[in-house]
């Protein structure tokens, strides 16, 4: 039984420094090189792997700056202009001055603009709530207030306030990563510039509706009109698909786009209050005369003037009363005058296309409203398919599992079924050899025996008892054969 023990260790120790130095010839013929820049600019970023770069992480960001050789296009917004300066000089180049950027919320729909007509009651998350209807209000576009933006952010920066059910973000904690535009399923959250002193001019909504709709939904969203188009001296607005647009990298921050918003829908924000417009003095009468060009009267004329005596008063008529009645009336009836016939056909014409302009808005609005009952169809379709085919994967998962579990208890019975054999065999073994050794012994007390009767007389009683005892043991061995 030793010796098996002995040759089972023997034979695994020998297994085991092949496999050992096969191991160690594989690592030195197959080793890869590694940058060791790639270590150290690992070290020096943040170390966040928010993902803000572009990149999985923070290696992976090292790993392709060492490989390309150069930082552009690269940028870490965490760790900002200081961490890509010390990048920089690991490598040995000169790092670009890059504007930072913040994060933006681009709605401005709190509870006091925005009317609320339905309550959502499931799954408190944008995600869920974007796929299965359009919001709490009428407008489709703007803020769920589920709060994705809040659990993505890793650095604590953007936060539901109760009062207006949108998200804030804290300029001070913001690092634009980006994880809280991507986890919005509405894209009203935005990386801008940050600007000089946190000053930023942008559009605060991404309605697209059009504007008698968006209006409706909510009394600060913007209609469209293009007033801001037009005032901006620097091609820095744009209307598309009714809502205009701010393009951050042209934006001087004039602010006269902020002035014409007839709905407040472009928020300027962090700058100092306008001064008031100081209105100019009134001049004098005199003054306003001479510009007019009225002349002034003559003292001498004006002495001559008085100077004549006043004409008597005569005495009026009858006849001179009669004749002034009859020339006031057409005087009269001069003063009110009738409404031109081209006039009354331009007020019914511009009624009727304003009528018929309200009858477009009411078809759009009920085409709107159909296109939106068509997709929840085809959403809560798409829903039921997706639950059944989820279904149909979790039952063919545990067809598998219990297929898995029934393939592993017939292996385990095998196993067992093997170790117990060779349980049996070992025991059976050890039988044999033990058998062998008792043999021995009995065969090397029956020499002893002999020998000692030989020698002395005395001793014979013990071998014939001796030789009793096998006669009786052959006996025994060959009944229980029997």
């Amino acid at each position: 039984m030793l010796h098996v023990i002995l040759i089972a260790v023997v034979s695994l120790g020998i297994i085991a420094l092949v496999a050992a130095a096969i191991l160690f010839l594989a690592s030195k013929k197959f080793a890869v090189y590694e940058d060791p820049r790639i270590e150290q600019i690992t070290e020096t970023l943040p170390g966040a792997n928010c993902g803000g770069c572009g990149f999985a992480g923070c290696s992976a960001l090292a790993g392709a700056i060492v490989k390309d050789g150069s930082l552009e296009g690269k940028f870490c917004p965490v760790g900002g202009q200081t961490v890509m300066d010390k990048v920089a000089g690991i490598m040995g180049l000169t790092a670009e001055v890059t504007e930072p950027k913040i994060a933006v919320v681009r709605c401005n729909g709190t509870c006091e603009f925005r009317q609320r007509l339905t309550m959502y009651d499931g799954a408190k998350t944008c995600a869920i709530a974007a796929a299965t209807y359009g919001g709490e209000t009428g407008c489709s576009y703007g803020c769920l207030g589920c709060g994705d933006c809040t659990r993505a952010c890793q650095f604590d920066a953007i936060h539901m306030n109760p009062e207006t059910g949108l998200p804030e973000v804290d300029e001070d904690k913001c690092t634009a990563c980006g994880a809280c535009v991507k986890a919005c399923p509405k894209s009203i959250i935005e990386l801008r510039y940050k600007g000089k002193k946190s000053r930023r001019v942008y559009v605060r909504c991404v309605n697209k509706d059009k504007g008698a709709v968006t209006r409706k939904a909510c009394t600060v969203g913007c209609i469209g009109c293009g007033k801001c188009e037009k005032v901006c001296a620097f091609g820095a607005i744009t209307i598309e698909n009714n809502l205009s647009y701010i393009d951050y990298t042209k934006c001087k921050s004039c602010r006269k786009c902020v002035e014409v918003c007839p709905t407040n829908a472009i928020i300027d924000l962090n700058f100092p209050p306008r001064k008031p417009k100081e209105e100019a003095p009134a001049k004098p009468a005199a003054d306003a005369e001479k510009k007019a060009g009225q002349p002034v009267a003559e003292p001498k004329a004006a002495v001559k003037s008085e100077a004549k005596p006043a004409p008597k008063p005569e005495v009026e008529t009858p006849k001179t009363a009669d004749k002034a009645a009859g020339m006031a009336a057409p005087v009269m009836a001069a003063a009110q005058p009738e409404v031109p016939k081209d006039t009354v056909d331009t007020i019914k014409e511009a009624v009727a296309d304003k009528v018929d302009d309200a009858k477009e808005t009411i078809n759009d609005i009920k085409e709107a409203v159909a296109d939106k009952v068509d997709d929840a169809k085809e959403t809560l379709q798409d829903i039921k398919e997706a639950v059944a085919d989820k279904v149909d994967d979790a039952k063919d998962a545990i067809q598998d599992l219990r297929e898995d579990v029934a393939d592993k208890l017939d292996d385990l019975k095998e196993a067992v079924a093997e170790k117990v054999q060779d349980f049996k065999e070992d025991v059976k073994d050890a039988k044999e050899d033990l058998d062998e050794v008792v043999d021995r012994l009995k065969e090397n007390h029956r020499d002893t025996a002999e020998v000692l009767h030989q020698s002395n007389p005395d001793f014979k009683g013990e071998v014939t008892k001796i030789k009793s005892e096998e006669t009786d043991e052959t006996n025994n061995e060959n009944l229980k054969s029997e």
